[in-house]
């Protein structure tokens, strides 16, 4: 009887080796699966920021569209065209130009100075800017010589004409004589209730040491093309010649100050020599005798100043000085309002003719 083997076949015998050859090594187990794993986990993440980043862009773009769209609807329904200076530019400003101290032209003796040249560029370049819709003066001093205050009413007036620009001055602690002058070329005057103001006039000083010559024995002799050539000389006495020479001059320098006034505050040439007598006022004075419009501080100067150039109140400031300048300049300015710079006038050796107060 033929057996029936139902029992599983063994498994293949290795082959026998070949004589002659080494035999085969053995091959290790499989051992990746941790490997894949870490692969197949990396591939998730990268695949969950990609949807992540996708949706980010998409929600953006979403925003974005449906910005523009509500801006464009609000265009369709506003024309502003019909709010004209209502429409604020973000670029739109004023520019603040500081004038602290005596006004001199720029060959002055302190180097921290800014000439009247250099004031009267930096107003043109100022208002030739197309942001700056108007110019603040910020003025503290006493005035100075005639022709640097000339110089630097002449570029306002000048500014005004050519750029349309509306001008503002505001005073400090102190704007008298060619301080004032100035300001009467602008559309606007501000001051504190307590600023000294006015002293409209000219002085022209000579100092005299003739009694001080003959008492040390010296003596200067002036040789001279003609007999007005020294005039002014503290080396002798004044002639009376001399005195009505200066004074016709000193006159028609005040003649030039009184119209400067009477044209800027549109006031009669009768009344401005009423008040152009030399005294000095107080902001509130001024205001009553209608020298000054406003009375406030540097803020309501700049609110002011913006509300003409049509930007609002607040508006944004434009200012281009050295605030180490200012600073030394106001201090001097101070000193020699306030009687203490003796030294400084003893310095001044040529005489002048000038549009200021000395605080005497």
């Amino acid at each position: 009887m033929e057996e029936n083997n139902n029992s599983n076949p063994a498994p293949d015998p290795q082959p026998a080796p070949v004589a002659g050859q080494p035999a085969p090594a053995a091959q290790p187990p499989a051992a990746r699966p941790a490997a894949e794993a870490g692969q197949a986990g990396t591939m998730l993440w990268l695949k969950v920021i990609a949807v992540l980043y996708a949706v980010s862009l998409f929600a953006a773009s979403t925003v974005i569209y449906k910005a523009d769209a509500a801006r464009k609807t609000r265009e369709k329904k506003m024309d502003f065209s019909k709010f004209g200076s209502l429409v604020k530019s973000k670029k739109d400003a004023i520019a603040v130009i500081p004038l602290y101290g005596i006004i001199q032209q720029a060959n002055s003796s302190h180097s921290w100075e800014r000439g009247s040249e250099q004031t009267a560029k930096l107003i043109k370049k100022m208002a030739e800017k197309k942001e700056v819709k108007a110019i603040l003066l910020d003025i503290n001093s006493p005035g100075g010589s005639v022709g640097a205050v000339q110089e630097i009413y002449s570029a306002i007036l000048r500014a005004r004409r050519e750029t349309k620009k509306p001008f503002v001055a505001r005073f400090g602690e102190v704007s008298a004589s060619g301080g004032y002058y100035v300001a009467s070329a602008c559309d606007l005057i501000i001051a504190h209730p307590g600023t000294i103001t006015g002293s409209i006039g000219v002085i022209f000083s000579v100092s005299d040491f003739n009694g001080l010559m003959k008492k040390v024995g010296m003596k200067n002799e002036a040789i001279k093309s003609g007999k007005f050539k020294d005039i002014g000389s503290p080396m002798r006495e004044m002639t009376k010649e001399e005195r009505v020479l200066l004074q016709a001059l000193i006159d028609d320098a005040y003649s030039q100050f009184v119209t400067a006034v009477s044209d800027g505050r549109k006031m009669a040439v009768e009344k401005v020599k009423i008040l152009a007598d030399g005294r000095i006022y107080s902001g509130q004075q001024a205001l009553a005798a209608g020298l000054v419009d406003k009375l406030g501080d540097l803020q309501d100067a700049k609110d002011a100043t913006g509300e003409l150039a049509k930007i609002g109140r607040n508006p944004r400031v434009l200012s281009e000085s050295d605030p180490f300048e200012n600073l030394i300049s106001l201090m001097d300015s101070k000193l020699g309002l306030l009687g203490s710079g003796v030294v400084s006038k003893a310095l001044e050796t040529s005489p002048r003719l000038e549009y200021r107060w000395y605080g005497r």
